[in-house]
């Protein structure tokens, strides 16, 4: 039973139409879909370094805005990069592109904006001031704060004040999640809320 079942096999395998169909098969060419969404390139425009591709991005280390040159621009890592287009979108002077995503979005007027909320857990928080040193927005307004995080200036985001975390602006926060990756206790956390909007400016 064994021997006629193999039999059968190697006769079903090897009949003529089989053979030159496996060795001779064509397939249709490979065209990419108008929809492909491939790993975002940069565009002529200029770079403002609001950093909105960085917070939008979903996956950890796919982009940095960095500067070299004299100029900002955004550098994509390949290998982190998930192609979901998000920071093209997001971009609000289209530096990045990635297949039709661009013309579809000025086609359809759609746009993304982020607003981003400061939460500290003031029970793990131990006022060491990194996160205030370490914010870009706090070196812009007060380049002279303290070691400690203390700053005299109304107009810093964040300051350690009374012996306790102090947020005042929190609409200046531009995401950057700094603060957060310099706490020692993980006692900061940025939210990031992104909205969506078709038809309208934002």
């Amino acid at each position: 039973m064994g021997f006629t079942s193999f039999a059968w096999y190697l006769k079903e395998f090897f009949r003529r139409e089989w053979v030159a169909k496996f060795l001779f098969v064509k397939t249709a060419p490979l065209v990419t879909p108008p929809f492909f969404r491939d790993v975002p390139t940069l565009t002529e425009k200029e770079c403002s370094h609001c950093r909105a591709c960085m917070m939008i991005c979903p996956a950890p280390g796919a982009i940095e805005v960095v500067h070299g040159g004299g100029v900002w621009h955004p550098e994509i890592y390949r290998g982190h990069c998930i192609r979901c287009g998000l920071c093209v979108e997001t971009c609000p002077e289209t530096v990045l592109a990635s297949g039709r995503i661009l013309s579809v979005q000025e086609a359809d007027g759609t746009s993304f904006d982020a607003t981003y909320y400061i939460q500290v857990d003031q029970t793990k928080c131990m006022r060491c001031g990194n996160c205030c040193v370490s914010c870009p927005v706090n070196k812009e307004v007060d380049p002279q704060m303290g070691s400690g995080g203390y700053s005299s200036n109304d107009e810093v985001i964040m300051r350690i004040e009374a012996g306790k975390h102090h947020v005042i602006h929190e609409d200046r926060c531009v995401g950057c999640k700094t603060c957060e990756n310099t706490c020692p206790n993980t006692a900061i956390r940025v939210a990031r809320v992104v909205t969506a909007h078709q038809g309208e400016a934002t």
